[in-house]
C-alpha cells in the first residue's frame, strides 16, 4: 500500500473533522447567500488570455505539475470561503503556487476560451460544456493535458490540500481520489457510533429500483458516514429547518452509510451494498446528496459543503422539475434570478399616467 506524504499526514492530524473539533465549525459554516459586493480575485492568479494550451505549456515550462482551472462567480459566497479558508492559508497557497498555475473562468462571463482541443467558446459556454454545476469548481489538468481530478463546490482545507497533493504527486495515475483520501483519513480512525437519525428517511430494506416502473416522486439519497462532523452540521442546521424538511417530504429521502454493507437495490435495478454503490459512484465526500428522477436517472449531486441557501435551491431545482428544461443548475439559477428580479420590479406607468 503506497504511503501518503508526511505533509498530508500532518495536515490531516491537525485538520480532520471530528465531532469534538470546534475549529471545523468555522471551516464548514458561513452565510451562503449571494454576496453584496463582488469578489476580487487574487493577483497571483495567472494573467491569461484563456488559451488553455498556451497556459499549460507555459506552466510546464516553468516546472509546474499542471493547471488548476477555477470556475467561479463574482458574488459567490462559496468562492469567497474557498479563497479565504484554503488559498488564504499560507501553506496551501505556497503549495499551490509551487506546483500549479491557476486560470480563472467566470461561469457567467463572455470572454472567449480556447480549450485544450482548440474549440472556442465563451466562458459561460465552456463552463456548461465542462458540466460545472456549482461554484467554485476546479479542474486539475496534468502536464499531458488530461483531467486528473474534478472538485465541485467548497471543500474544507484538509480535503483541498489532499486534492493538491493527489495531483501534484501523481497518485491519480494509480488510484481514485476516494481511496487516497480514505487511506489518509484512516490515520484518525474515524469509525464507530451511529449515523444521525431523522424521521424523514425511509427504513430498510432499500429497494430503490426505478428501472421498470416510474416512481411517484424524485429520489434523494444522503450518503453519510459515522463520526462525520460535516454530517453532524447538516443534521443540526439544514435538516432542522422546516422549509428544507417540507421540500424533502415531496421526494423519497433515503440515508445510507457509505461505509456499510447494507444491501441496496439501486435505481437501475442492480444489487449493491451501500459501500459498493458509493465506490461505483466514486463518492469521497460525506455527506454527499444525490438526486434521481422518477425513472432513476441522476439529476444532480452535491458532494461538497452545502449551506441552507444552496440546498434550498437544489431542492427547488429537483422539486419543480426545473432540470427537465435546463439540466445545468447554474443556468437554471441564472434564469430564476432574472425572473425573480423582473417580478420584484415596479410596473411601468402606462402612457398618459396611471390607470385605475
Amino acid at each position: 500500500m503506497r504511503a501518503i506524504s508526511k505533509h498530508l499526514a500532518l495536515m490531516l492530524i491537525v485538520l480532520l473533522p471530528t465531532a469534538s473539533m470546534e475549529a471545523q465549525d468555522g471551516e464548514l459554516g458561513f452565510d451562503d447567500r449571494p454576496l453584496e459586493e463582488a469578489i476580487i480575485l487574487p493577483d497571483w492568479f495567472r494573467l491569461s488570455f484563456l488559451e488553455l494550451h498556451d497556459d499549460l505549456t507555459e506552466a510546464t515550462n516553468d516546472g509546474k505539475r499542471g493547471l488548476i482551472i477555477y470556475f467561479g462567480q463574482k458574488k459567490c459566497a462559496y468562492c469567497k470561503a474557498h479563497l479565504e479558508r484554503n488559498w488564504g492559508r499560507p501553506d496551501i497557497l505556497a503549495y499551490t503556487q509551487k506546483h500549479f498555475d491557476v486560470v480563472a473562468i467566470n461561469v457567467q462571463g463572455d470572454r472567449l476560451v480556447t480549450d485544450l482541443e482548440g474549440a472556442v467558446r465563451t466562458e459561460k459556454q465552456f463552463s456548461v460544456h465542462m458540466k460545472t454545476q456549482f461554484t467554485p469548481s476546479f479542474l486539475f489538468i496534468d502536464r499531458d493535458g488530461k483531467v486528473a481530478l474534478r472538485l465541485a463546490g467548497y471543500h474544507p482545507p484538509y480535503e483541498f490540500q489532499a486534492a493538491l497533493e493527489f495531483v501534484a504527486d501523481e497518485h491519480y495515475r494509480e488510484e481514485p481520489f476516494r481511496d487516497y483520501l480514505a487511506r489518509a483519513e484512516s490515520i484518525q480512525g474515524l469509525a464507530g457510533d451511529a449515523l444521525n437519525e431523522h424521521e424523514i428517511f425511509a427504513r430498510p430494506p432499500f429497494a430503490l429500483d426505478r428501472s421498470r416502473f416510474a416512481a411517484d416522486a424524485p429520489l434523494a439519497v444522503f450518503f453519510e458516514r459515522r463520526q462525520c462532523h460535516a454530517c453532524d452540521v447538516l443534521h443540526a442546521e439544514q435538516l432542522a429547518n422546516r422549509d428544507i424538511v417540507q421540500a424533502l417530504r415531496t421526494m423519497s429521502p433515503v440515508q445510507l452509510d457509505m461505509q456499510s454493507d447494507v444491501p441496496v437495490i439501486v435505481p437501475d435495478g442492480t444489487r449493491h451494498t451501500a459501500r459498493s454503490w458509493s465506490e461505483e459512484l466514486e463518492l469521497f465526500y460525506a455527506p454527499t446528496l444525490m438526486f434521481f428522477d422518477r425513472n432513476g436517472r441522476e439529476i444532480i449531486r452535491v458532494d461538497s459543503v452545502v449551506g441552507f441557501f444552496r440546498l434550498r435551491n437544489v431542492l427547488q431545482f429537483v422539486q419543480t422539475g426545473g432540470y427537465r428544461e435546463q439540466p445545468n443548475y447554474q443556468l437554471w439559477r441564472e434564469q430564476n434570478v432574472r425572473t425573480e428580479a423582473r417580478s420584484r420590479a415596479p410596473a411601468k406607468a402606462a402612457p398618459g399616467g396611471p390607470r385605475p
